[in-house]
């Protein structure tokens, strides 16, 4: 087939197909867009068109976005961006379709008109690009070996830890990509992670609250959406909500989160960078910085003020990626220790935190307002 990327929009709205054509015709590296109204048409064009990457909306009937997914990536994997609504069914839907190996999302406005969908027209389109050229080989669907993904039950020996914050902390950052490789660490760290975590996923408010209830459910580490001054625990991971910025703060011998609803950094809101900076002034060596798949550049900088400031500093590397952007772009800035495949991350954490133990005095007691 000729050059140019060939899209194929999947929706029941027929304003909401044509919207979406239309705008990504626009654009000069997309050659092809075809549309298909419900799950089982776009298996058959699947097959016919051999799109580059395929849209598909959550919410179908008959063959809904979740079971034609399943179906896509079991017979020919691309990628696929989903549309979802902002419901709280619509957020957990969304998180497993991302598990499926969905490899990104986006919000879909109140209403259907074409005027709503134009306004996120220019936010698809960029990803589309994005992922255009991602392998096959990332995609696999999350149910490996056709065993489902088990919630796990919480029993860890937390009792002493629970009187102290974390001596050191891993601070993350991802964007398109990023759930399934967070995923992926989140759930190899072990019930003892004797560091705290800290992670910023470019993700709207409500999805970031079902991706950490659903990280806690798999994870043997406690997994939680930060509220303003929760303490960054050992064997506790903490999620930026999707409506702030998280910062790290110390005071009265704790290490806790604040959340600022300042504005965008890096067009982000949470940002990478936030979190990094803060995170490289308050502990200094005590951080391990973990920059993962992303869009753009967010990250890189703060990545470098972590390694200025004497922390670990670790990257995705690009065959794991779905997306090399933000990962490049703290590579290229040397702001980066270690470059590692997205399988080897979390032993490469593990071994960093174990590294940093020790360095520094560890944040102790505290006051009872802090969680």
């Amino acid at each position: 087939m000729g050059g140019g990327l060939r899209v194929l929009v999947v929706d029941d709205s027929a304003v909401v197909r044509e919207t979406l054509r239309t705008i990504m015709l626009r654009e000069p590296s997309i050659a092809a867009v075809e549309t298909a109204a419900d799950g089982r048409s776009a298996l058959r064009k699947l097959v016919r068109m051999e799109p580059h990457v395929v849209t598909m909306d959550v919410e179908m009937p008959g063959m809904d976005g979740l079971a034609t997914l399943k179906r896509v990536m079991s017979t020919r994997p691309c990628p696929v961006i989903m549309l979802s609504a902002f419901t709280f069914e619509g957020a957990d839907k969304t998180i497993r379709a991302l598990e499926l190996g969905a490899v990104d999302f986006i919000q879909k406005p109140g209403g259907r008109g074409s005027a709503d969908i134009q306004q996120v027209g220019a936010e698809l389109v960029a990803k589309v690009l994005a992922v255009g050229g991602t392998s096959p080989k990332t995609l696999a669907p999350r149910e490996r070996d056709g065993v489902a993904l088990r919630a796990v039950a919480k029993g860890r020996p937390q009792a002493a830890a629970d009187a102290t914050s974390a001596a050191v902390v891993v601070a993350i950052g991802a964007s398109t990509g990023g759930t399934e490789a967070i995923r992926q660490i989140v759930t190899s760290l072990p019930a003892t992670f004797a560091a705290g975590a800290i992670v910023t996923q470019h993700m709207p408010e409500g999805f970031t609250l079902a991706f950490a209830e659903r990280l806690n459910q798999l994870a043997a580490v406690e997994v939680r959406e930060a509220v303003h001054h929760d303490i960054v625990r050992p064997g506790r991971v903490l999620i930026a909500p999707g409506h702030s910025h998280l910062l790290v703060r110390s005071e009265d011998g704790l290490t806790f989160v604040e959340l600022s609803r300042e504005g965008t950094v890096n067009g982000h809101r949470p940002a990478v960078d936030v979190m990094f900076r803060s995170a490289a002034a308050v502990l200094g060596p005590r951080v391990v910085g973990v920059l993962l798949t992303g869009m753009g550049r967010d990250g890189a900088q703060g990545l470098l003020e972590i390694r200025r400031a004497g922390g670990a500093t670790l990257a995705q590397d690009e065959e794991s990626s779905v997306v090399f952007g933000m990962p490049k772009a703290a590579i290229e800035l040397l702001a980066v220790d270690q470059v590692c495949g997205l399988d080897r991350m979390a032993a490469a954490i593990r071994q960093r935190v174990s590294q940093l133990q020790g360095v520094g005095r560890a944040p102790v007691g505290g006051s009872a307002a802090r969680r």
